[in-house]
């Protein structure tokens, strides 16, 4: 909970309040000011991209100048045509240092192991730093596993700040050999893994980017995580998807699998229901002008009324008020 925290403090840096994406992640007040409370991969997921979008800054506050939504998807995109794992995180790690030159990641090969390093050029802000500095490794780690389809273990992980009280929740973000009060924040694996060619194309990069954190939240599975799957399920088949059963059928899965597996990633079908319901009726509210009862059957329900109250619960506020901006 202590990330979900960070992510509240920088909500304040940009002057604005974290009240509607910790209500979308169903993080409490209460919760939130646990000082031993956490949350699921799923919750962290939902709340990092809530506030990501809300703040239109993908680097949470934490360096001068803000990264607009998208540009972790650019960096993505501007590595896709490397011709080895080497090339596209070298290339990664460059073109960060352009959008962001508070830190420099670097790239380095001694003997056999290689090692990214994240090299804080000017501090960075005491209430997101350790947030940021381990979302950057988690961040490039997942996307270095998801090019090239493999999960890379990682040989060995430090941090240059003391252990924290949730230290141990780093074992299931890095689960390496750890090292707080290290000089620098780096990640060491093997450098084979390096000359790996890339296994992704422009399709595959769209589809990513529609849930990019969960590469960064999770550790890869080699695109076997099934949440992504549900979601673009029910989206691009409402009508073939309104019940587990066949959804399930979709998916070529049983309905128990479905459920046992969703549950593993820190999920439920309800809740996934409700988030491609939210980001529909959402789409439809800022980019048409049907009416609100249009709106509500659009995305499944059966008056006008009981789709205001579920979206009042989702978000705080009417569908009225979120149209306007209000």
């Amino acid at each position: 909970m202590a990330f979900a925290r960070a992510i509240a403090a920088a909500y304040r840096r940009h002057g604005r309040r974290p009240e509607t994406a910790l209500r979308l992640a169903q993080i409490t007040p209460a919760a939130l000011q646990q000082p031993d409370g956490c949350m699921t991969a799923r919750q962290m997921e939902i709340l990092s991209a809530a506030a990501m979008q809300e703040l239109d800054d993908e680097g949470l506050g934490a360096f001068a100048r803000r990264l607009p939504w998208g540009s972790y998807g650019m960096l993505a995109r501007a590595s896709l045509g490397a011709p080895t794992l080497e090339v596209a995180l070298k290339r990664w790690c460059r073109h960060h240092g352009l959008l962001a030159d508070d830190v420099a990641l670097s790239v380095t090969v001694a003997g056999n192991v290689a090692a990214i390093t994240v090299d804080e050029r000017r501090p960075l802000p005491a209430e997101v730093r350790e947030l940021s500095l381990a979302f950057l490794l988690r961040n490039v780690h997942g996307l270095a596993c998801w090019y090239v389809d493999s999960r890379i273990p990682l040989l060995g992980a430090a941090f240059p700040f003391a252990a924290p009280p949730h230290a141990a929740a780093y074992a299931h973000m890095f689960p390496a050999p750890l090292a707080f009060g290290a000089p620098q924040a780096q990640i060491r694996f093997d450098a084979q893994y390096l000359q790996l060619p890339l296994r992704r194309d422009e399709k595959a990069l769209a589809q990513m980017l529609q849930r990019a954190l969960s590469i960064t939240v999770r550790q890869y599975r080699r695109d076997r995580l099934l949440v992504p799957q549900v979601c673009q399920a029910l989206a691009a088949h409402p009508e073939r998807s309104h019940s587990a059963e066949a959804l399930a059928t979709l998916l070529h899965v049983s309905p128990r699998t479905l459920h046992r597996q969703l549950k593993e990633e820190g999920a439920s079908l309800q809740q996934l229901k409700d988030e491609v319901r939210l980001e529909r009726a959402k789409d439809l509210l800022y980019r048409t002008d049907k009416p609100v009862k249009q709106v509500a059957a659009a995305v499944g329900f059966r008056n006008e009324k009981s789709f205001s109250r579920a979206f009042r619960l989702w978000t705080g506020m009417s569908p009225a008020a979120l149209r306007s901006g209000d």
